[in-house]
């Protein structure tokens, strides 16, 4: 399963608990309620789908200078109100996947303009900073479109690590001024924190280092999405061969494939096994040119965000245990004061859902700060 899939999933139970507190919601939050609860029946009825028809989806063929794409397109039969680019995140089935397709088509049930783009690297497990260009190209597209009204708010929206890419596109000159809000799921802000966590399990909050158990997920996807950097081609098969084994077992042995292991590549899976925080800076100084170029280029961290002029959502769960929740506090904190709102859910992780832990409230907001987009860019809150 994938971390699109995972997060997706837990965004399914927690609708489901959310349901159950639908009386009780404020007025100011009902559409994000039947939001949620749309969400969380998936095919089922609902009172969202019993007031809305179905939207319309297509699968386009796009051009963007000289640029050849494919993507798929979700709009509403009533009205649109608000345009959003959603990036599948990392999942092989990319715009594919059925639980994105639920979470797009529920959006155009609220009257977002919706565009999937189909992202290669993404549907390989890789992660690169140039599919920003992508991005950004596709956000390009979608607000020419002539039904999108030119009075209403555009964004893009992504989950986990393709929340750096998101962020990127909104930061490149053709578009900046263009991307009005930037939606990031379980994101994150320095390269080196999230490999640092990964890896060892230690993230720093306000200058106190904390531990949580890792999933051995992102570190092998991180392998997954590197590979092809590393210039011996048997080195590169024999860290896929590592990758496919761990992300089915992570206990399983590796000894017999990392023998064959040149210099080059030692340095890598030297991080990798790395266990002392405060070693991996030195570990990543020892990594291949390539693959630190990577990183750096993926980083948010070393990028001016005074030049970004969206506004960020961020959600992240305190539970996360692939990219620690103090990135997004870190992201969040990047930018102007007023120009994000960040949404720490306490129960929420890639993997797991704590329901008595659950903080639906801080759900229900984040979705309704959502919702508000569809104000005209006139009325911008």
């Amino acid at each position: 399963m994938t971390i699109n899939k995972l997060f997706a999933l837990i965004f399914s139970l927690l609708c489901i608990v959310l349901i159950i507190c639908t009386a009780c919601v404020p007025p100011w939050q009902s559409d994000a309620a039947l939001f949620l609860e749309d969400l969380a029946v998936g095919s089922e009825e609902s009172r969202l789908k019993g007031r809305t028809p179905t939207p319309t989806k297509i699968s386009i063929d796009y051009e963007i200078r000289e640029y050849q794409y494919h993507a798929d397109l979700y709009i509403s039969k009533e009205s649109t109100l608000a345009g959003i680019v959603l990036i599948p995140g990392i999942a092989k089935h990319g715009r594919d996947d059925p639980r994105l397709v639920a979470f797009a088509t529920t959006l155009a049930r609220s009257h977002f303009m919706v565009l999937v783009p189909d992202i290669p690297n993404l549907r390989d497990l890789k992660v690169r900073a140039e599919d920003s260009r992508t991005i950004a190209d596709a956000f390009t597209y979608l607000i020419s479109r002539p039904e999108f009204p030119v009075e209403a708010q555009a964004g893009i929206g992504a989950f986990s690590y393709a929340v750096g890419p998101a962020v990127l596109a909104a930061l490149e000159p053709i578009v900046r001024e263009k991307v009005n809000f930037v939606l990031g799921v379980g994101g994150y802000y320095d390269v080196e924190h999230v490999i640092t966590f990964f890896t060892t399990g230690y993230f720093r909050n306000k200058d106190k280092w904390h531990y949580l158990k890792p999933n051995e997920y992102g570190k092998w996807v991180f392998i997954i999405s590197n590979v092809e950097r590393l210039s011996d081609p048997n080195d590169k098969n024999i860290f896929l061969k590592i990758a496919q084994r761990k992300i089915n077992n992570p206990n399983v042995v590796i000894d017999d494939l990392v023998i064959n292991l040149t210099a080059e590549a030692s340095s890598v899976l030297t991080l990798l096994q790395n266990q002392n925080h405060e070693h991996v800076p030195s570990l990543i100084a020892d990594m291949p040119t390539a693959i630190r170029a990577d990183i750096d280029a993926l980083n948010l961290s070393n990028k001016d965000l005074t030049q970004l002029k969206a506004k960020l959502i961020l959600l992240h769960g305190t539970d996360d245990d692939i990219i620690p929740y103090t990135e997004s506090i870190a992201l969040a904190n990047a930018v102007m004061r007023d120009q994000a709102e960040l949404f720490l859910i306490d129960g929420l992780a890639h993997v797991n859902v704590y329901p008595e832990r659950l903080n639906r409230w801080a759900m229900l907001r984040a979705i309704n700060a959502l919702l508000k987009m569809r104000a005209i860019k006139a009325e911008k809150l």
